[in-house]
């Protein structure tokens, strides 16, 4: 085969952002140091509609600090969708806390409000509502659901950067959201994330706990806690500085390769692209197919199918109950039985090449590759 292989991922970089990684090189350090960082972060939660925000070495962490600033330990729960990728859950383990895996939603494939209250017991602290895809739960009834019982809201927005519900963006819910930029992601400091919140108190405990246990403002190396050490570099700060100033166009472009998708496929009724919802803007951060049960194909035999046309792909999240990692809880079948949406979704989705990168040819070159795959 003579034509190139389309990657699944790739970002979009221009000159601005070489130019500030350069001028963060040069100038961002001794009285200077952590100056992109603050620029970023003041930039960023304003962009989200936020009043604090925390720049991070990746989303997990982001998870992480959230829970153990929340006070979430040994004994709580943490209710988390059933599909999703094992770094939304992984977080709870960490704090010594257990994972409660619940069924997701078919219209936005998203956590079910109504699986998360049948979940919630006295021992549940949390919930981790995961916007999948660039898509969102019902947020409202999340929100009023946890707020009956108690518990705290994070919201992770890691996937749906530029996503919008009823008016507030992505990353505006709950006490606490999470963001991922990844190199795969719209906007890109290689690894990183960000932590937000409107909760000063919970704020400023953040800062305590992501710095070794020093308060901020306090005497030189006094520790009054064991802590830890989570903080993004101002090089990776002007990277994606430099990519929020160009959000609009980023955004705009993943909006303009889904439609290139949904023009391909439209005459495949067999083939469902990511859900719209009436009041949510969709991000479309990885355009995600799922195929008719009767096609009789599973993701795996799709990816080996677009292997041999030289096209990358992803299996949608496995649920995180069918993963080694957890058969302590139960294993598959019982998880199955309680979150049957979930289970039957991920068998049949895959992700398509979603990179910044991406051409019509490109996406002409998936369509036609699907079909003959189907076919």
């Amino acid at each position: 085969m003579n034509e190139s292989r389309i990657p699944l991922a790739g970002p979009s970089i221009t000159d601005a952002e070489v130019a500030r990684v350069a001028a963060a090189a040069r100038h961002a350090w001794g009285e200077h140091a952590g100056a992109f960082r603050r620029r970023f972060e003041s930039a960023f939660a304003a962009w989200v509609g936020r009043r604090y925000a925390l720049a991070l070495p990746s989303c997990t962490s982001a998870i992480h600090l959230a829970l153990a600033a929340l006070g979430v330990g040994a004994g709580d729960e943490v209710i988390v969708p059933e599909l999703t990728w094992i770094a939304s859950a992984a977080p709870i383990t960490y704090v010594g806390a257990a994972p409660v895996f619940v069924d997701i939603d078919p219209a936005n494939w998203c956590i079910c409000p109504d699986s998360l209250q049948r979940a919630i017991t006295a021992r549940t602290k949390a919930v981790i509502a995961v916007d999948l895809y660039g898509n969102m739960p019902d947020m409202p009834r999340v929100l009023n659901v946890a707020a009956e019982r108690g518990i705290a809201v994070i919201e992770d927005a890691a996937e749906a950067l530029g996503a919008d519900q009823g008016g507030r963006r992505a990353g505006a819910f709950g006490r606490v959201s999470v963001f991922s930029f990844h190199g795969s992601k719209t906007l890109t400091t290689g690894e990183g994330g960000m932590l937000l919140t409107d909760d000063e108190a919970l704020y400023r405990r953040c800062l305590t706990l992501a710095d070794h246990g020093r308060e901020p403002g306090d005497r030189w190396f006094w520790n009054h806690e064991v802590a830890l050490r989570y903080a993004m570099s101002d090089l990776q700060a002007a990277f994606g500085l430099a990519q929020l100033e160009r959000i609009e166009q980023l955004l705009n472009r993943k909006r303009r390769i889904f439609d290139w998708y949904r023009a391909g496929l439209a005459d495949r009724p067999d083939i469902t692209l990511n859900p719209d919802q009436a009041d949510t803007h969709n991000a479309y951060w990885m355009c995600t197919a799922v195929v008719d049960p009767s096609c009789a194909i599973d993701k795996r035999e799709l990816m080996s199918g677009f292997d041999r046309h030289g096209i990358d792909t992803r299996p949608m999240f496995h649920p995180l109950s069918s993963l080694p990692a957890y058969a302590h809880l139960g294993g598959p079948a019982l998880a199955a039985a309680r979150n049957p949406k979930a289970y039957h979704l991920s068998p049949r989705g895959i992700n398509l090449p979603s990179g910044l990168q991406l051409s019509a040819d490109d996406v002409s070159r998936v369509c036609a590759a699907f079909k003959t795959i189907l076919s």
